[in-house]
C-alpha cells in the first residue's frame, strides 16, 4: 500500500470513528509534556498531522475515540485523564525561575514545569478535603536595579516576615511549606538530572511552587537551594527569568537569609582555618563553599586565602567533608495524605474524583514527603 493510501485509509477510519466527548486539550498538553514528547514526535505515533495535535491541545478540535485509544497508549494515561475533570493549574514557563537554565533543553524543562502542573493539581484535590496552610509570603519593595545592600535589606526583611527567630533557620523547606508554598523533590527517575532546581511564585492556581533537585542528596546544599528560590518568589515575580543578574541576586538573598552579616561576620576566619569552617558549617547548617564565598564576599578572606580554600574544595568536589545528614525534605503532601487515609478517604477515590492516575498521585504525593512510603502486599 502507498503513503498516500495509507493516510486515504487513516482519514477514512477517523471519520468513521466517533468523537471523544469532554476531552480536555489541556490535559493532553500535560501528559504529552510528561512524557517530553514534541507534538511532532506525538503526531507520529498516532498517526495525525502535528497541526492536529495542536489544535486538540488548544481545544480547537477533539480526536476520535480511536486516536484517544492510541493517545492513551503512546503517553502510559488511561484515556479518562483526558476527559474534562480537575483543571490543571498551568505554570508559564516565562514565570519559572529554574537554576539551570540555559544549560537544561527546553523539553526537560516543560517535563519538570508538567509534573509541578500535576503536584499543584493534587495538591487542589486533597485540599477539598484539608486545610492546608495559606500562602503567607511577605511582600518586599524592591527598586528596579536593586544593589547588594537592597538585597540584604530585603533578606532581613524577609526573615522577620517569615519570623524567623536570630541565628540559623532550623527547616528552610518546612518554612516555606509553612508559608503556603508548594515543596516538592522530582522524581529521580525519568528527568533529566540537569534540572535543577525551580521556583514561580505566578501559578494559574495562585501557590507558589518550588521544585527540588533529587541529587542534591545533602542537607547543606539543600538547605541553600530552598533560600534561592525563596529569593526568586519575593523578588523575581514578573521578571524573565534566567539571566545571570537574577540568579545572583537570589544567591545574595540566600547567603543573606542563611546567613545573616550582623550574625556571622566576626566568626568568619581571616584565613584557611578548616576546623574554623567546619564549625560555622554545623551551626549555620550550610556548605564549606558558601561559607568561603561569604567569607570573602564580606571581606574577612582575603584573595590569595580564597584562591587557596577553592582549590581545596575544588580537590574535595561533592559532597564535600563533613556532611550534615540527608536534605531537608517537604512533608505537607504526605502529611495530608496520611490524613486524609485515616479519615476514611482513600487516595483511590480522590484520584478517581479527579480523573488522574492512582498511579500519578502517588508519584506526586511521594515527591512531597521525607519518607518514601513502604508497599504492602
Amino acid at each position: 500500500m502507498t503513503d498516500e493510501a495509507s493516510r486515504t485509509t487513516a482519514a477514512r477510519r477517523r471519520r468513521t470513528s466517533g468523537v471523544a466527548v469532554d476531552f480536555d486539550g489541556r490535559r493532553l498538553a500535560v501528559a504529552r509534556r510528561l512524557q517530553c514528547m514534541s507534538r511532532s514526535e506525538l503526531a507520529r505515533r498516532i498517526e495525525v498531522t502535528p497541526s492536529a495535535v495542536t489544535q486538540y491541545e488548544r481545544g480547537q478540535s477533539r480526536p476520535t475515540t480511536t486516536v484517544l485509544a492510541r493517545i492513551g497508549l503512546v503517553l502510559g494515561m488511561p484515556t479518562e485523564f483526558f476527559s474534562r475533570g480537575l483543571d490543571i493549574p498551568e505554570v508559564q514557563p516565562s514565570t519559572a525561575h529554574f537554576r539551570s537554565l540555559r544549560s537544561t533543553p527546553a523539553n526537560r524543562r516543560e517535563q519538570a514545569l508538567a509534573f509541578g502542573e500535576l503536584a499543584l493539581a493534587v495538591l487542589e484535590v486533597i485540599e477539598q478535603y484539608v486545610d492546608l496552610p495559606p500562602v503567607r509570603l511577605p511582600s518586599l519593595d524592591l527598586p528596579a536595579h536593586p544593589s547588594e545592600e537592597d538585597i540584604a535589606a530585603a533578606a532581613a526583611r524577609a526573615r522577620r516576615g517569615l519570623a524567623v527567630a536570630p541565628g540559623p533557620v532550623p527547616d528552610v523547606v518546612r518554612l516555606l511549606e509553612a508559608h503556603g508554598v508548594l515543596v516538592v523533590r522530582l522524581p529521580a527517575e525519568g528527568f533529566d538530572p540537569r534540572v535543577d532546581a525551580f521556583s514561580s511564585s505566578e501559578t494559574a492556581s495562585g501557590r507558589p511552587l518550588v521544585l527540588m533537585s533529587p541529587l542534591k542528596d545533602d542537607k547543606a546544599r539543600s538547605r541553600f537551594d530552598a533560600g534561592h528560590e525563596l529569593g526568586h518568589l519575593l523578588m523575581h515575580a514578573g521578571v524573565e527569568p534566567g539571566s545571570k543578574v537574577i540568579e545572583s541576586q537570589a544567591m545574595s538573598f540566600a547567603a543573606e537569609f542563611l546567613m545573616p552579616r550582623a550574625e556571622i561576620e566576626q566568626s568568619l576566619p581571616t584565613r584557611v582555618d578548616w576546623a574554623a569552617f567546619h564549625a560555622l558549617k554545623r551551626h549555620w547548617g550550610v556548605s564549606l563553599r558558601a561559607l568561603v564565598y561569604r567569607a570573602h564576599t564580606l571581606g574577612r578572606l582575603p584573595d590569595p586565602a580564597y584562591r587557596r580554600a577553592n582549590q581545596q574544595l575544588k580537590l574535595w568536589g561533592n559532597p564535600e567533608p563533613g556532611p550534615l545528614g540527608p536534605p531537608e525534605s517537604p512533608s505537607v503532601l504526605g502529611a495530608a495524605a496520611e490524613l486524609l487515609e485515616q479519615s476514611g478517604t482513600p487516595l483511590r477515590s480522590l484520584a478517581e474524583a479527579a480523573r488522574i492516575p492512582l498511579a500519578s498521585v502517588l508519584e506526586v504525593i511521594a515527591a512531597g514527603r521525607s519518607v518514601k512510603p513502604r508497599l504492602t502486599v
